[in-house]
């Protein structure tokens, strides 16, 4: 027995994050992690527990077991409820089911989950992006507007525009026109991914969806233009917070960077706090020789020498004479004596061996240089030089090896 729900969540974290490269060869792009000590996957399920909304269905398909160790019960969250929480809900096979085909598709292969919980509203998410939101601002506008569907925009660029959905829009807010990448945008407000359906309307368009042979089964293609060419009541929920779609290297770079400064972009304070599932671990060390530079140095750390500019997640290792600029460790991650890091992502339980240089330092000309990349539990050798946007992960470090030698 199921208790009925105002309102629920879908999260789509089946993404695969291929422009992610050697951070997704082995997870979903949800479970990449973030700012010293978070995944990605944190900041939508904090919002949810934020919002009120206590039943979470988290859609998963590519290389899921990380993401679903993660999740678990989702106790981390206060989502380990008798009735409802966090579930995650891979695809199956039955009579109709497969590996989902779109974001549509996943969530019509969900229904009969929805259907538990007979919702009035259904809020669909994105397992990839960085913010804070509270949704129940949105679903109150949502109701105030009599709308059948309210997507959330954010004012980007005109420059940016044409790298996403924009949604043009009366003085109201009621959308009028859904353009998918326009290389001419008519206005600046750019799609969020974030969706709020009354649960009926919902449903009778998925169905609708699925028994069209020649839809993508997506959102953003088939769904949303055939419900505004419908003249369904559809809205605009303007959004004014920080809000990046972390899907490639350079965006989670930068993401990682708003974190820092005495005032930042991007502020992690405990008046919205992100939960996430952490381990007990003993505090960091801070050498006598180190010195460290707006920078963030999480639990277990052993510091010995100049850090800058940095982000660096749990058990991190750096030994004296190395340096750390404008970069990313992540957990497990051990840097040897003289080895030098500039502008690099390095991914859990890499060692760089010592006398190594990683990345590249800014140019004489000011421009910031490519991010280097090196993958999860490598051994770089010592004295070898990686150089700005190398992506390098088992095959490459080998192949790089065999040519050096």
């Amino acid at each position: 027995m199921y208790k009925k729900k105002e309102c629920i969540a879908m999260l789509l974290a089946g993404g695969q994050g291929s422009r992610l490269y050697t951070l997704t060869e082995k997870s979903a792009k949800p479970a990449v992690p973030f700012g010293g000590k978070y995944r990605i996957i944190d900041f939508p399920l904090s919002n949810c527990v934020h919002s009120g909304i206590d039943v979470v269905g988290v859609l998963t398909q590519y290389r899921p077991l990380e993401l679903n160790e993660y999740i678990g019960n989702g106790q981390p969250w206060g989502l380990d409820l008798m009735y409802g929480g966090a579930m995650v809900l891979p695809p199956y096979q039955g009579k109709t089911a497969d590996w989902y085909k779109g974001t549509a598709n996943a969530i019509y292969q969900n229904l009969h989950f929805i259907d538990r919980y007979d919702p009035d509203y259904v809020v669909i998410l994105s397992g990839d992006h960085i913010y804070k939101m509270d949704y129940s601002a949105m679903l109150k506008e949502h109701i105030k507007n009599d709308a059948v569907c309210s997507i959330a925009v954010i004012n980007v660029s005109l420059q940016e525009a044409s790298r996403f959905g924009i949604m043009n829009t009366d003085e109201n807010n009621r959308i009028l026109e859904f353009e998918e990448k326009p290389k001419h945008p008519k206005s600046t407000k750019a799609s969020m991914g974030i969706y709020i359906f009354n649960t009926d309307k919902l449903k009778s368009y998925l169905i609708a969806d699925e028994a069209d042979e020649n839809s993508s089964k997506d959102f953003g293609k088939n769904i949303i233009p055939t419900m505004l060419n419908a003249g369904e009541r559809m809205f605009a929920y303007q959004f004014d917070g920080y809000w990046r779609d972390v899907g490639t290297i350079d965006s989670l770079w930068e993401a990682n960077m708003d974190l820092l400064g005495e005032v930042p972009e991007f502020n992690l304070d405990s008046d919205w706090t992100i939960y996430s599932r952490n381990y007990t671990l003993p505090p960091q060390f801070i050498g006598e020789s180190a010195v460290i530079d707006n920078s963030i140095i999480t639990e277990n750390c052993h510091i010995e020498s100049r850090i800058e500019n940095s982000v660096l997640f749990s058990s991190v290792t750096v030994e004296p004479g190395a340096l750390i600029r404008n970069s990313i460790l992540m957990s497990g991650v051990t840097v040897r004596a003289g080895a030098k890091v500039d502008y690099a992502i390095i991914d859990h339980d890499t060692v760089i061996g010592a006398g190594a240089e990683i990345g590249q330092e800014k140019g004489a000309d000011g421009k910031r240089p490519a991010i280097a990349v090196i993958g999860s539990d490598l051994n770089v050798p010592p004295g070898m030089k990686i150089g700005a946007g190398e992506m390098i992960n088992e095959a490459s470090l080998e192949a790089k090896f065999k040519t050096v030698g």
